[in-house]
């Protein structure tokens, strides 16, 4: 069974940082497609960043220059570092992973729903 475990998240004030982490156990395949999604009442999840097996990473334009995304393969863990933080980044942000979308490309362009495997969501609120 896939599992994918978010920590991290919580408050932070304008313009200072916050990492979230999404540990992934059972995962076997030898290619992934890996992205963040951010998601705010009302509206659908957005993908802000994805990275491939290749280490191939991709931005939303609303955060490009800000966060960085990244993978440790030795402990099968994905990064989120969101810095100089806005207060429009509050959301609730969601890992997930798919073996398939390495193929198809893997881009913050795949919509949510082609994505497999998902984390349990965070919260990350940023004060003005």
């Amino acid at each position: 069974e896939v599992r994918l475990i978010q920590c991290g998240g919580g408050s932070a004030p304008r313009g200072e940082s916050v990492r979230l982490s999404c540990a992934v156990t059972g995962y076997s395949y030898s290619k992934s497609c890996m992205a963040w999604f951010r998601q705010v009442p009302g509206k659908g999840r957005e993908a802000v960043a994805t990275v491939d097996s290749d280490g191939i990473a991709d931005f939303s334009d609303s955060v490009k220059g800000r966060f960085t995304i990244s993978q440790d393969k030795g402990d099968n863990t994905l990064y989120l570092e969101m810095n100089n933080l806005k207060a429009e980044d509050t959301a609730t942000y969601y890992c997930s992973a798919d073996h398939d979308l390495y193929y198809r490309p893997c881009w913050v362009g795949a919509p949510d729903y082609e994505y497999k495997f998902w984390g349990q969501g965070t919260q990350v609120n940023v004060s003005s």
